[in-house]
Formats: C-alpha cells, sequence, structure tokens
C-alpha cells in the first residue's frame, strides 16, 4: 500500500528527520528535475519555466531548475504573480508556487498546451480534502509527490487536477501513516488460497435481500458473491417464496415477513458471513426485524442498502453490542441517515468519526472511495470511475465484501479488497453503457488481473 499522510503530517515527518531540511530539498529537487527530463525526453536546448514561490515548495523548485540547468535547460524562474507572458514559447512549467502550503488565492498563469509538472501537489488544491480555490488551481499533467500521497491528491476535485502522480521516495519515514492507497498486488496477498481440502461450507454467505418490488438487487448480491470467492450462497428475501430469475447456483431459503430476524440469527452460524439490505425496501414491521437482525447476526456482517436506511440515527448504539464484526457500505444520502450530516470535504474524517462512533468498518462510496476502520485506519481505492454511476452497482460490491468476509479475510481489508475488485471490474467494462450485470461477469478477469498491475502504479 502506498501511505498517504496529511500536510501537517508531512510536516511533521519532515521535522522527525535526521537530515537537514536543505538536504530533504536537494532530494525532492532532483526528483522534480528527474520526472521533468523524462516529460522533455532530455534536457539539452529546452526552455523550463519555474513558477517558485517562497517557502519550502518554491525551494525544491529551485533546486530542480538548477540541475536543469546543468542538463542544458534554459530555465526561467518565476514569482507567483510574475507576468504572464513569461511561459511564451517554454516546452514546460513547474509549479513550485505554493504546494500543499497554499493558503488564500492566487492567479495561476495561462499556460495553454505547455504541459504542467507540479511539485508535491498542484498549486490552488486544498492538500488535506481536495477542495480547489475559487480563483483557479494550474492543472497539471503529471505530479511529482515526496515520500507519501497527500489527501488532496487522491480525492476530488484535486484527484482530477493532478494528472499522473508519481511517488518519489526521498528518504522519510512514513511508516507511522494512519492512510493508505490500496495497490492491486496487496488485495492478490490479503485474500488465502483454498485449503486442498475446502468445501462448500468453508466460504459460504447467507444473503437477506430483495423483495417483490426489488428482486433484481439481491440476484446482483447472490451472483457477485459467488463470483468473488462464495462455496454457498443462501438467498432469503422476507415474505417471498421464491425469487425467480436468481442465479440457479444459489438456494434460495424462504423467511416468513414477520419474524425473520430471529430464524437468521438462529441459523447464520454455519455461515461465515452474510449480507443485509439489498433491495429489502421499507416497512415499519421490515426495519424493525432489519434492526434486531443487525444487533444480533452472530458472524461477519455486511450492512448496505435498505439496512442502512433501517438503522438511522439508532446505528451507532445497535452496531457498538454486535457480537461479530460489521461493514457498512453508505453512500452520501445513507451515512446522512446514520451520522445526522453529510460527509463534507473531509471525507477521511468523516469515514473515521462514523467508524469509531459504530466501531464498525466504514466503506464510504464515491469516486474515491473511503474505507475507514474504528481504530483510525483508513485504505483508500480510486479504481473505479463514473461507469460505476449505474444503478445495481452498489448490490454487486456488498456481495463482493460479503464473500471476502466468507473467505476470511478481515473486515477493513475486505472492505478494501471489494472496492478494489469492484472498480476494475468497471474499469474492463465499456465507456458507455455498463449495466451492473457486466460487473458480475468481468470479476474472474479482475481477479486474474491482480498480478498484472505493477506494484507502485498510482491511478489519478
Amino acid at each position: 500500500m502506498i501511505p498517504i499522510v496529511t500536510p501537517s503530517e508531512m510536516r511533521a515527518i519532515d521535522a522527525a528527520a535526521p537530515e537537514p531540511v536543505e538536504e530533504l530539498i536537494e532530494r525532492a529537487g532532483a526528483a522534480t528535475a528527474a520526472v521533468a527530463l523524462g516529460m522533455l525526453r532530455g534536457g539539452y536546448g529546452r526552455r523550463v519555466v519555474v513558477v517558485a514561490g517562497k517557502g519550502n515548495n518554491g525551494n525544491d523548485g529551485r533546486s530542480a531548475a538548477r540541475r536543469l540547468v546543468a542538463r542544458g535547460a534554459r530555465v526561467v524562474t518565476i514569482a507567483p504573480g510574475d507576468p504572464l507572458s513569461a511561459t511564451t514559447g517554454a516546452d514546460l512549467v513547474i509549479d513550485a508556487a505554493f504546494g500543499t502550503g497554499f493558503r488564500g488565492t492566487w492567479q495561476p498563469p495561462v499556460v495553454g498546451t505547455v504541459p504542467v509538472l507540479a511539485v508535491d501537489i498542484p498549486s490552488g488544491v486544498d492538500g488535506e480534502t481536495g477542495e480547489a480555490a475559487a480563483d483557479g488551481v494550474l492543472r497539471a499533467t503529471r505530479t511529482v509527490t515526496f515520500a507519501a500521497l497527500k489527501p488532496g491528491l487522491v480525492l476530488l476535485p484535486g484527484r482530477s487536477l493532478c494528472g499522473e502522480v508519481a511517488v518519489a521516495p526521498i528518504g522519510l519515514d512514513c511508516g507511522r501513516a494512519r492512510a493508505w492507497q490500496v495497490e492491486s498486488a496487496d488485495v492478490a496477498g490479503w485474500v488465502p488460497a483454498r485449503p486442498v481440502d475446502s468445501h462448500k461450507w468453508r466460504a459460504a454467505t447467507w444473503v437477506v435481500a430483495g423483495s417483490a418490488a426489488m428482486p433484481g438487487a439481491s440476484h446482483l448480491c447472490v451472483a457477485a458473491a459467488m463470483r468473488a470467492g462464495c462455496g454457498y450462497v443462501r438467498l432469503s428475501s422476507p415474505g417471498l417464496v421464491s425469487s425467480p430469475g436468481a442465479p440457479t447456483e444459489a438456494v434460495y431459503h424462504p423467511l416468513e415477513p414477520a419474524g425473520w430476524a430471529d430464524h437468521v440469527i438462529a441459523g447464520a452460524g454455519r455461515f461465515a458471513s452474510a449480507v443485509i439490505g439489498p433491495g429489502l425496501g421499507r416497512s415499519e414491521q421490515g426495519d424493525v426485524e432489519i434492526r434486531r437482525a443487525v444487533a444480533s447476526v452472530p458472524v461477519p456482517l455486511v450492512v448496505d442498502g435498505d439496512a442502512l436506511s433501517a438503522l438511522g440515527s439508532r446505528a451507532a448504539d445497535i452496531l457498538r453490542a454486535r457480537p461479530a464484526p460489521a461493514v457498512l457500505t453508505p453512500h452520501d444520502g445513507e451515512f446522512e441517515r446514520l451520522a445526522g450530516h453529510r460527509p463534507g470535504a473531509d471525507r477521511f474524517a468523516a469515514a473515521r468519526q462514523l467508524a469509531a462512533a459504530c466501531r464498525s468498518v466504514v466503506l464510504l462510496k464515491g469516486p474515491t472511495t473511503v474505507v475507514a476502520d474504528p481504530d483510525g485506519t483508513v485504505g483508500v481505492c480510486t479504481a473505479g470511475d463514473a461507469r460505476l454511476a449505474t444503478a445495481g452497482t452498489g448490490d454487486v460490491l456488498a456481495g463482493i465484501v460479503g464473500a471476502l468476509l466468507a473467505c476470511g479475510v478481515d473486515p477493513w481489508r475486505a472492505a478494501l479488497a471489494g472496492a478494489e475488485l469492484h472498480g476494475r471490474a468497471g474499469q474492463a467494462g465499456p465507456e458507455r453503457g455498463l449495466v451492473a450485470g457486466d460487473l458480475v461477469a468481468a470479476l474472474p478477469g479482475a481477479w486474474a488481473g491482480l498480478h498484472d498491475i505493477p506494484h507502485g502504479t498510482v491511478r489519478s
């Protein structure tokens, strides 16, 4: 995993380094120059404009400028706010104006089609939240950041303004980071191989989902659980004696609409995990049964969709007393029902607060998926894109996470790995016209592809 640290955490890491700040600046300058030379395809005769501010971000840019001059480049260094004409005819603009220390406003130069290399983070992007300055940001073609990612590089809109991101090691110890970006190699290592003597019940899950109005949600969840590694899936839609259209490999188990929670609580011990919520619908009686089941099901549990809405403001009291771990999978609207407010700009803090309050893993859905453990550890997945913004994809995600729990993956890793597989399945689909069922079909390929992504690759 790639560490992610906030600007204040990075300052503390810098201060604790045994090397003087001047040495760290030279290392950052060398890393910046190396990326710049790659973008320029050499240095001799190239014209580079460095926008360098007064602080250490500017010092990183000035250090890079000296190295580029030594490689034959013609370098002009300007201060933020200097005449915009200085960029005319440039082959590259290096943005070392403010970095994560940006405060207030600035007027970025108009560079046209000239490529931009941002130093640490595009100036004007908040390093903690990814928010962009109202007066503008110098959009980067590439960003070189040092030692660790910053939240502003993985959260929107910052993520869309930084281009391709390279993390340059400069000898700083980020081992105590509290947030990490998942890599495909991590997921490949987290999911245990099936034992030689495995049988279907060793990775079995019980999906309580679906209704007469929304049977498709349960079908997608069940199909995803099967494709994600479950050996046996039981499906129950309370009040329905059958669920036509469900995957034929699933075993349907009818439940009466009244008192179904008692049957699930009593029978769930045979399963390795359970999923409650996709497409269950809302009713006063149904919400009571959902709350009772969530409170007492004795196996790791995914709480999704209508089950999250049924918990609402009672979620913390119900979940804190559970006998086994839970993974909550809210989008922003469901988060508001649980927490009483929208997540806000700092999505790391929002997910952490809800996870701590509920003593459960929180998978906060969005363009960047944020997964928080109750202990404050945060994982980030950027594999998904706008193709996932279609009905039913959340049901697929719930099934994947339920399957990973059934396979023995711990809840935080199961949620993070599920988001990565879900996103990679989406990337395999068409640019337009992807539907949730396409994700299920793409899951085997997403599994196989985990080993094909080079370690350390950062998606923008």
